[in-house]
């Protein structure tokens, strides 16, 4: 993996949502499974500060990156701590696409997160 990518998925699986908007673009859009998309890096950074706080924890096993030109994608799972002690492993593909300035204008996640809930 990149530094990149492992610095990226570092900040999110420390649940820290303002480090993580640090690698947004200020007009990012975010596209988390089948929830409604986010637009602009503050409403990015509300929108994922919210899910961390419905769960105790997360960490990612990241298992391949791929990359043309300013488009990344990066495969792995994700491993959900819910609240009530149990966890919730899934596999992920994000597609990610960077600006000239290597910050994310579009993050799309593909996950099935309603384990997560059940």
């Amino acid at each position: 993996m990149t530094d990149w990518v492992n610095d990226l998925f570092q900040a999110i699986d420390e649940m820290n949502a303002d480090k993580f908007s640090q690698f947004l673009d200020e007009d990012a859009t975010f596209q988390f499974g089948n929830a409604k998309p986010a637009r602009g890096r503050g409403s990015v950074r509300d929108a994922v500060a919210s899910f961390f706080s419905s769960i105790k924890g997360i960490s990612h096993r990241l298992l391949g990156e791929w990359h043309v030109d300013n488009v990344f994608f990066v495969q792995g799972e994700v491993t959900y701590a819910r609240k009530d002690a149990k966890t919730v492993r899934v596999p992920f593909l994000d597609l990610l696409k960077l600006n000239d300035q290597r910050l994310v204008s579009e993050y799309v996640i593909y996950v099935d997160i309603s384990p997560l809930y059940a």
